[in-house]
């Protein structure tokens, strides 16, 4: 291609607003104890809403805000710093068995890119195994309208680390309940599983219905590292979707931690202080009527590639 060529190519990619590499960014984070505190820290908030910002849904975890103050600064901080976007969020009751410590989780989300068309508190009860979970999943179900999937459900956990193999496995019962609900078999579960490094022993995996069930995916593989610490390697954060339809919907090596300290320059120390999990993500494929408007530029820029 010419230098003229190259440079009419990348003007009528600007035009057409169409990104290569553009798609539907969903992540899960582990914030390590969110509340007052932390959102008083100017360096930690502008790195979380970096991180955020980079996300079209993002599922928080660990946010402890007792006074309902720091993510109504999260919010307002981050619609700030994104003027291009809006963000909304909606957040599960607080969740724990003891009044002492109590947890949220929270999904923050971009207006227009995506919409929460339902939710609900798993109510944790099923005969024989009630109360199976120290956090209950707050399951969401979302409409996409630009992904090739459109329609799915997420299922959130962060796992208590001493009952990680149960609680990993009674997820099953939650995709089981999702679909007797919503009708539904699009489902991801996300977050702090602790399915790693001594918490889900690999001879127990045989026992784990998302492990021994061959229609669970598990994007996040165990050689991942998604701690801060250098003197630990787990991967303790996963992302697992049901199904060959929502796995052809993943864009291909795409599933990953977000170094964020080596991203943004931080110390491991400074790192600490915004947490010490790694986010983890994936993208979505754009749906094909998301560029249906543009296929005459597109064709355009393909004959000027060719010549």
């Amino acid at each position: 291609m010419s230098s003229s060529s190259s440079l009419l190519f990348l003007f009528l990619l600007s035009l057409s607003g169409v990104k290569p590499t553009s798609g539907f960014k969903i992540c899960a984070f582990n914030v390590q104890s969110f509340g007052d505190s932390k959102s008083q820290n100017t360096e930690v908030m502008r790195t979380l809403i970096q991180i955020v910002s980079r996300c079209d849904v993002c599922l928080l975890q660990e946010v402890r805000d007792t006074k309902q103050k720091a993510m109504p600064l999260l919010m307002t901080a981050l619609n700030r710093y994104d003027s291009q976007n809006q963000y909304a969020y909606v957040a599960s009751e607080r969740l724990g068995r003891t009044p002492s410590y109590q947890e949220q989780y929270v999904f923050v989300f971009r207006i227009g890119s995506v919409t929460v068309t339902d939710q609900y508190q798993y109510p944790d009860m099923l005969p024989g195994d009630e109360d199976a979970f120290s956090r209950e999943p707050f399951i969401v179900r979302l409409h996409t309208p630009k992904t090739a999937i459109q329609n799915f459900v997420l299922v959130p956990q962060h796992t208590t680390p001493t009952n990680a193999t149960k609680e990993i496995d009674a997820l099953y019962d939650v995709f089981l309940d999702v679909k007797k609900k919503w009708k539904t078999e699009m489902v991801m579960f996300l977050g702090d599983f602790n399915a790693d490094c001594g918490y889900l022993a690999k001879k127990n995996r045989q026992h784990v219905r998302l492990y021994s069930n061959q229609a669970f995916l598990w994007l996040i593989g165990d050689k991942e590292d998604t701690t801060v610490r250098q003197t630990t390697t787990c991967a303790y954060d996963r992302i697992v979707v049901h199904g060959e339809a929502f796995a052809n919907a993943i864009v291909p090596q795409s599933a990953r931690p977000f170094n964020f300290a080596e991203e943004y320059h931080l110390t491991e120390e400074q790192a600490l202080v915004v947490s010490d999990h790694y986010p983890v993500e994936v993208e979505l494929k754009a749906g094909s009527e998301h560029l249906a408007g543009h296929t005459p530029l597109i064709i355009l820029m393909a004959f000027i590639i060719s010549t």
